[in-house]
């Protein structure tokens, strides 16, 4: 009868252990997956910002040439890595760097 009692009150011991553990694992699956989003979200964010940048120094240098488009690139905190004329004869094409992200962007003043 002794044996049937350790067993059984043994038993009762390990139930809430499954439940520690459930919380444990859950946890660590938030924890990663609010790290995962967190960084694809900052891409996302640098992503957009870069394609604005590289849209508006476009639209400037048609009228102030590179250096409109150098000053507009830097105020919203990226950097011109491409500029020229083209393709066709009223367009510019620009490319912008903001992080890690890369943005290009034409422009025209053409009719």
């Amino acid at each position: 009868m002794y044996g049937l009692s350790t067993v059984g009150s043994h038993d009762r011991d390990d139930r809430g252990q499954a439940a520690v553990l459930v919380v444990l694992v859950g946890a660590t699956m938030f924890v990663l997956l609010s790290a995962a989003l967190v960084t694809l979200g900052g891409r996302v964010v640098d992503r957009t910002r870069a394609q604005t940048a590289a849209d508006a120094a476009a639209l400037a240098s048609l009228e102030g040439g590179r250096g409109a488009a150098d000053n507009l690139a830097q105020r919203h905190g990226a950097t011109v890595v491409d500029w020229h004329r083209g393709p066709g004869p009223d367009e510019v094409t620009v490319v912008v760097r903001l992080g890690s992200e890369t943005a290009t962007a034409r422009a025209t003043d053409a009719p």
